[in-house]
């Protein structure tokens, strides 16, 4: 069983690598294991789940990650953190500590052939604010693999990604993830348990990788982009651009099904896939 980190330990190893946490690069370590225990049970991981997590950082939720999961592939981008995260899951995680394959890259850029096999099921992470929604999305679409997720970001984040149609917050994330999967929110974390302190609030959203849409997943995400870069228009008129004219989008609309009067947030992901369909025959 992993000894899992504390606010003094986590300090005390980074001001042994001389490492500050950086907006650059967004990081905010979890220093309460509590939390850290509680995010590991809600990922719901088997024996045979293959983790991904994305920015270790300085190991406190690896550690925890590390007993449930057969193997667990970090990603991490700043250098120092990746080249010492070894070394404290050799201290603190035991046997398990065999487990873990360190990736010094890029989670935005990191491709399967980089990751290699295992090839991960599960996704957990404590994602950088600033990159958390091209990420979840760069990471699913990267590995067919990934069957099931649990990350943490900001929670204004977390009600985008799992917003349904019809909703205030529903926009881009929420339907580009909803091609992969579906989603819920998992619950809140306080800012008190990371350092340094945020200045918003955390959530937890969970997700589970289902069959997409029939049609193709680049036009569709391409309809996706018109339709909520213009939110407050129909859709005809939203949609004019990327169809040639208001005339040519009111034509495809109605072949879809769709009203040429709706709105992007008034659709789901399926409608906006019969949308980018209708195009190609149109």
């Amino acid at each position: 069983m992993s000894e899992l980190l504390g606010a003094a330990a986590i300090r005390a190893i980074a001001g042994a690598l001389g490492v500050k946490p950086t907006k650059t690069l967004g990081q905010n370590f979890v220093i309460d294991a509590n939390t850290v225990r509680r995010i590991a049970g809600a990922a719901s991981l088997t024996p045979e789940d293959v983790v991904i997590e994305v920015g270790p950082g300085l190991g406190s939720l690896t550690l925890a990650l590390l007993p449930p999961a057969a193997h667990l592939h970090a990603v991490e981008i700043d250098p120092r953190l990746a080249g010492a995260l070894p070394e404290t899951v050799r201290v603190h995680a035991g046997p398990d500590a065999a487990k873990l394959q360190v990736h010094h890259a890029d989670a935005m850029r990191v491709t399967r052939e980089e990751i290699g096999e295992p090839a991960p099921t599960a996704l957990v992470a404590n994602l950088p604010y600033n990159v958390a929604v091209p990420v979840v999305l760069h990471l699913l679409a990267e590995l067919p693999s990934l069957r099931k997720g649990l990350v943490m970001v900001q929670s204004e984040v977390a009600d985008r990604l799992v917003a349904p149609p019809g909703s205030k917050t529903y926009g881009v994330p929420s339907v580009k993830l909803a091609w992969y999967a579906s989603s819920r929110r998992a619950g809140a974390v306080p800012r008190g348990v990371f350092w340094p302190i945020p200045n918003v609030d955390s959530g937890l959203v969970a997700f589970t990788r289902r069959e997409p849409p029939a049609g193709d997943r680049d036009a569709t995400f391409k309809v996706i982009d018109a339709a909520f870069a213009q939110r407050r228009k129909t859709l005809r008129g939203a949609l004019a651009t990327w169809a040639g004219s208001p005339a040519k989008a009111e034509e495809i609309l109605i072949k879809a099904g769709i009203s040429p009067m709706a709105r992007g947030e008034a659709l789901n992901v399926e409608e906006f896939a019969k949308i980018a369909a209708a195009k190609e025959t149109a």
